[in-house]
């Protein structure tokens, strides 16, 4: 599993940054996605994939305990498609 941590070694290795420059840029590109998505806002990274906010309506749902209906309010949710670059590396193309 890639952790944080070990994607900020492997770009300051990369990129001859020390260890916590590479947290500062990781940091700021996560903080920046988040902000970005907190106000409703696409993210495309060509080639990468593209982060979209989905609005979902309200509706009633059921427990599934005991059966009865409950309200399940509406909510935003972020979804993910992965872009072309990244779907060939994972089939290994």
């Amino acid at each position: 599993m890639l952790t944080k941590s070990a994607l900020a070694h492997a770009v300051a290795k990369d990129n001859g940054l020390t260890i916590s420059k590479a947290n500062e840029v990781i940091g700021s590109i996560l903080s920046n996605l988040e902000s970005s998505l907190a106000n409703g806002e696409n993210v495309r990274l060509t080639g990468f994939g593209s982060f979209k906010v989905k609005e979902t309506k309200a509706r009633t749902g059921r427990n599934p305990s005991t059966g009865e209906p409950i309200d399940v309010p509406a909510s935003r949710r972020v979804t993910f498609s992965a872009g072309s670059n990244l779907t060939e590396a994972v089939r290994g193309k």
